[in-house]
C-alpha cells in the first residue's frame, strides 16, 4: 500500500509539468515513481528535459525513454520534483537517505519550483527522527566529527550520536566521492539554526536540513492528497 500512496503523489506532481519544462528529477523511492509516471506523458509527446540529481535516477530516466541532460548544460530549472525522508507541516525537509542531498539541494537552488513527493508516513510534528545525513570528506574525518558534536552540544544543547553510513562493510561513498555521517538527535527543535551552524564546519560538505527551500508538497494516504503549499504553511 505504501508504494501506491507514493505513486498517487507522483501523479498528483504531475500536474505541475508544462511541455518544454526543464525538470529536476530527484532521487529515492517516491522520486523514482514521479519519472516512472512522467514516462508515458514524454511517450505520448511531451517535451521534457530531465535533469537528475544522482547516476541512479539518470539511468532510470534514460531506461524509461526520458531526455536528461546535466545542470551545467541548463543552469535554470523550470521545477524540482523530488522526495523526503521527513517533512514537516512547514515544508522543511530531512534528505539524504540515497546520499544524493548535495546533488539534490545544488539543483533544487537552480530551479523556479520545488515540489516534494512522499507518503504520510514521511509528515511528522518535528524534523528529527530519521538521522541527519552528513556528506563530509574523509580528511580530517575525526576532526570534523568532534566538531560536529562540539556545535550540536554546545550551541543546541543536542546530543548527536554520529554512525559512519555503511553497506555490506564498507562506507558509502556517495556520487560526489564523498563520506556520509548520520546524526542520530530523536527531535531538532531549531532546524534553522542548526542548519546554519552545520554549514560553517569545514569538511562538512553538505547536510541534509532542506530549509525553506520546498514550494509545495503532495502527501499521500488513506485518505487521498494533502497539497501543503508555502504561503499556507507560512
Amino acid at each position: 500500500m505504501t508504494r501506491q500512496f507514493k505513486i498517487d503523489a507522483a501523479n498528483a506532481a504531475l500536474s505541475l509539468v508544462e511541455d518544454g519544462m526543464k525538470i529536476g528529477l530527484g532521487s529515492g523511492s517516491t522520486a523514482e515513481e514521479f519519472v516512472r509516471v512522467l514516462a508515458p506523458k514524454v511517450a505520448e509527446g511531451l517535451s521534457i528535459i530531465g535533469v537528475p540529481t544522482s547516476e541512479r535516477t539518470g539511468a532510470l530516466a534514460r531506461e524509461l525513454g526520458i531526455q536528461i541532460s546535466t545542470l551545467d548544460s541548463y543552469p535554470h530549472l523550470d521545477l524540482t520534483i523530488d522526495g523526503a525522508d521527513e517533512i514537516d507541516g512547514r515544508l522543511q525537509l530531512i534528505k539524504g537517505g540515497g546520499a544524493a542531498h548535495l546533488r539534490e539541494k545544488i539543483v533544487a537552488f537552480a530551479s523556479d519550483k520545488v515540489a516534494v513527493v512522499a507518503d504520510h508516513t514521511k509528515k511528522v510534528d518535528m524534523l528529527g527522527a530519521f538521522p541527519l545525513p552528513l556528506e563530509v570528506i574523509s580528511f580530517g574525518l575525526v576532526a570534523t566529527k568532534a566538531a560536529i558534536e562540539k556545535l550540536c552540544k554546545n550551541e543546541f544543547g543536542l546530543t548527536a550520536k554520529l554512525t559512519l553510513r555503511e553497506n555490506a562493510g564498507a562506507p558509502v561513498v556517495t556520487d560526489n566521492g564523498n563520506l556520509v555521517l548520520d546524526a542520530s538527535f530523536g527531535r531538532i527543535p531549531d532546524t534553522k539554526g542548526l542548519a546554519t551552524g552545520l554549514s560553517q564546519i569545514p569538511g562538512l560538505v553538505e547536510h541534509g536540513l532542506f530549509i525553506d527551500i520546498a514550494d509545495v508538497a503532495f502527501i499521500a494516504g488513506p485518505g487521498g492528497v494533502e497539497t501543503i503549499s508555502r504561503a499556507a504553511s507560512a
